[in-house]
């Protein structure tokens, strides 16, 4: 095909199948402060959804590992219940037109047959939601349709994948789950909440797959073989996934897509320091010289170590396919968190991911799966099993 047959080939399909993003991070302004509907300096917003294609996100209620004292879980309830809060201000109060937050699969494809983006909701860090698991149903009312066990850093409920020096880690902790961690996937389970395995250590994230009687998702991990960076799948654990009926959902964080030599990441630094930048929308708040001196200085690092490209990530999806079938793949982009590949900065750049599977040449029905038909298809299945344990309970 000719790139323009490419580009509306793409449209065609990019219209006709549902796309959803698994891992969209909010600030905890989000819907207060941060104004959700009006297009802004973040990576995404509804107008940004709408000009990309993007009919679904799961926003995320992400708290970092802090210290595991009374008053440490607090505080990271505080805050998960502040991102609770935003999301569904957002869908109730003010622009319930718009979006609406879904609370199953039925729901996410009767929100988009008409016509509103959808919501969803997804937990990072369980430290977030505390160590007492009879209090997880209310999150589950609140809409959380995934959590993930931990974050950076080892935590209760098990290892993560990433070590964090000032939280005392030091090696493994619990080689593993935890016995806590066993226990919250059981009530995940329990409760029709699919089980994360994102920023997961290895053995924690072998084991929760092989305890869980539901499939299980990588909301946003791209493929160690493609690139070889800790929060990576390995190719054994992409088997272990895919042989469970789960999902890995490739994302496009530039350092998870292509590795770079530590030399850039000082460069980049360097320059952030050196300008206050102390998050990605404080790049788009520069403005005059400044911008100008931003965007000079920073093309020269580009030149001297290229940035992840969109082609870099459909390698992740491709090496993915190819080892463990259409079925067990998908698409995130931890916008506002990290996210964003050269081609794909921010949702409104959405239909390029399928300009780009086009070309490489997925059909239509394949790009139905990686977009979100294989993540619907996995919430079916955790929907089936907490009805199945709750009728084996008598509840």
């Amino acid at each position: 095909m000719s790139e323009e047959e490419i580009l509306e080939t793409a449209r065609e399909i990019h219209a006709r199948v549902i796309t959803i993003d698994t891992h969209v991070d909010i600030p905890t302004t989000f819907a207060s402060e941060v104004d959700p509907g009006v297009r802004g300096e973040y990576q995404n917003d509804l107008p940004k959804m709408r000009e990309g294609g993007l009919d679904a996100a799961f926003f995320i209620v992400y708290v970092g590992q802090g210290e595991r004292t009374a008053e440490g879980y607090a505080a990271a309830n505080r805050t998960a219940m502040s991102k609770f809060d935003g999301i569904r201000r957002m869908s109730y109060e003010m622009y319930p037109d718009q979006i609406e937050l879904a609370y199953s699969a039925e729901d996410v494809e009767r929100i988009h047959g008409e016509g509103k983006l959808v919501a969803l909701i997804g937990v990072e860090n369980a430290f977030a939601l505390g160590t007492d698991l009879s209090t997880w149903a209310r999150y589950h009312e609140l809409g959380a349709r995934y959590v993930s066990l931990t974050h950076n850093g080892h935590n209760d409920f098990g290892d993560a994948a990433v070590e964090v020096a000032r939280l005392g880690d030091d090696g493994p902790e619990w080689n593993g789950l935890s016995p806590l961690g066993q226990e919250a996937v059981a009530e995940l389970n329990r409760l029709g909440i699919m089980v994360d395995v994102s920023h997961a250590g290895r053995e924690t994230m072998l084991q929760t797959v092989r305890l869980s009687r539901a499939p299980v998702i990588a909301s946003h991990s791209s493929m160690r073989a493609v690139a070889d960076h800790a929060r990576n799948l390995d190719d054994e654990q992409l088997r272990v996934l895919a042989e469970a009926g789960g999902v890995a959902q490739a994302t496009a964080l530039g350092a998870f897509v292509r590795v770079q030599p530590p030399e850039r990441g000082e460069q980049v630094a360097a320059l952030r320091e050196r300008f206050g930048i102390t998050s990605n929308a404080g790049i788009g708040a520069l403005e005059g010289a400044d911008r100008e001196n931003w965007d000079r200085e920073m093309a020269a690092i580009e030149d001297a170590f290229p940035s992840a490209s969109l082609a870099d990530f459909i390698d992740h999806i491709e090496h993915a396919v190819n080892l463990v079938g259409i079925d067990h793949v998908g698409i995130s982009s931890d916008f506002d968190g990290g996210g964003g590949v050269e081609g794909w900065m921010d949702a409104s750049e959405t239909l390029n991911v399928t300009v780009e599977l086009v070309r490489r040449g997925f059909s239509e029905e394949e790009i139905r799966k990686l977009w979100g038909g294989n993540l619907l298809r996995v919430m079916r299945d955790v929907e089936r099993v907490a009805s199945e344990i709750r009728e084996e309970s008598g509840s």
